[in-house]
């Protein structure tokens, strides 16, 4: 997938993250970017293991099925993202 297709499919799924994500969270529109891009990454790569069986550094496709996969990816980073900041402090 080309990079302006990860531009598109991380700002799609980090801001539906964040949206169903309950509290605050900052980091404006590269906070957003950057966190859909990983979702993208953990989405898919998630998914290729329960497809698979194997673990594969993959992202998720420009699809709605992609979408979906990179929002669930997102918001799991985002749980791990608050769950490990809260225990730094």
């Amino acid at each position: 997938m080309n990079i302006l297709a990860w531009i598109v499919l991380g700002l799609i799924a980090g801001a539906i993250a964040k949206a169903i994500y309950p509290g605050h969270q900052s980091g404006g529109i590269v906070g957003t970017l950057i966190l859909g891009i990983v979702g993208a990454f953990i989405g898919g790569s998630l998914y290729a293991l329960l497809t698979t069986g194997t673990l594969a550094l993959t992202s998720a496709g420009l699809s709605l099925g992609g979408v979906v996969v990179a929002v669930l990816g997102a918001v799991l980073a985002l749980w791990l993202y608050y769950a490990f900041a809260r225990r730094a402090y």
